[in-house]
This record gives C-alpha cells, sequence and structure tokens, in this order.
C-alpha cells in the first residue's frame, strides 16, 4: 500500500487531496509489476479503461506508422500518467498507442468502475482527481504546443535560431 500512496503523492491527479483522502482513493489501485518488452495496453485487443500511474522505471509509448513499423513518440516518467482517454472517455474511446516496459517496471492502475463507486460516497475525491488529469492533459498539450513550434522554426528557419 504505501507503494501506491508514494506514487500518488507525487502525482498531478491527487494536488488538491488531503492525506486522509489520498488514503481513500488508494484502496482503489492495483499494482502491477512487468518485465522489459511487456506490453502495459495496446489499442487491439481487450480495452481497458484503467488509469496507469508509472511508479517505478519507464514506460516507452509507440504508435504503429504504416511501412515503418512502431515508432516511440514518448518514455514517460515515474508519476506520468496513461491511458487518461479511456479512463475519463468510457467504452467509446481506444488506446491510440501501446504502452511497452523499458526494464522491470511497477504501474499502480484503477479501474473506471471502481473510480465511479466514489462519485455518491465522496464526490469532492472524484471531482478533485479529475481536476488533475484536467491539468496533466493541459501539460501534455502545452509540452506539444512548444515543441510544435520549435520544429515549425526549425523547418522554415524563423526567428534566427537555426
Amino acid at each position: 500500500m504505501s507503494l501506491v500512496i508514494d506514487t500518488l503523492r507525487t502525482s498531478t491527479v491527487t494536488e488538491e487531496l488531503s492525506d486522509a483522502e489520498v488514503e481513500i482513493l488508494a484502496q482503489l489501485f492495483e499494482v502491477h509489476d512487468y518485465k522489459a518488452g511487456d506490453v502495459i495496453a495496446q489499442p487491439t485487443g481487450a480495452q481497458s479503461d484503467n488509469l496507469f500511474i508509472l511508479a517505478h522505471g519507464d514506460i516507452e509509448v509507440k504508435i504503429l506508422s504504416p511501412g515503418e513499423g512502431a515508432t516511440t513518440i514518448h518514455v514517460l516518467k515515474p508519476g506520468d500518467l496513461a491511458g487518461i482517454i479511456t479512463f475519463v472517455g468510457g467504452p467509446a474511446s481506444s488506446h491510440s498507442a501501446t504502452l511497452y516496459s523499458v526494464g522491470a517496471t511497477k504501474v499502480i492502475s484503477l479501474e473506471r468502475a471502481k473510480f465511479e463507486t466514489l462519485i455518491n460516497s465522496h464526490p469532492m475525491i472524484v471531482y478533485k482527481v479529475m481536476r488533475g488529469v484536467v491539468r496533466n492533459v493541459h501539460g501534455i498539450v502545452r509540452r506539444i504546443n512548444v515543441q510544435s513550434n520549435e520544429l515549425s522554426n526549425y523547418i522554415y528557419r524563423t526567428q534566427g535560431r537555426y
């Protein structure tokens, strides 16, 4: 349980939660161990609506490029979230990338159905966690916008930096 609590305390999803609220949320998480190269989530097959938080190790995020095979687009570090779209979007959403463990990896995961049990008993926990998820997504969008701008500057040689 301490791995779950320690991981949650470093995550954006619990920034607004008190220690007591973190402990309530922690009871809903499961710990999963993966070896190097194990698939954690993928676009095909049984769809998971779990929210994953990396506790230890690294996770490669790969997409399938036609004719090129799998391309790594990002490497998740401890504290990073994965599975956000299916966790929030439900069954109509699907994973767009495959997650692979890099070396020995520990991930904590939260099933959406378990999380939804808090709606009636602890609605503020649900609200605060969802605000944390939105903050996390906003950070990703900001990072991608900066990278896109830098790439555009590089390609078109604007702003005199290249």
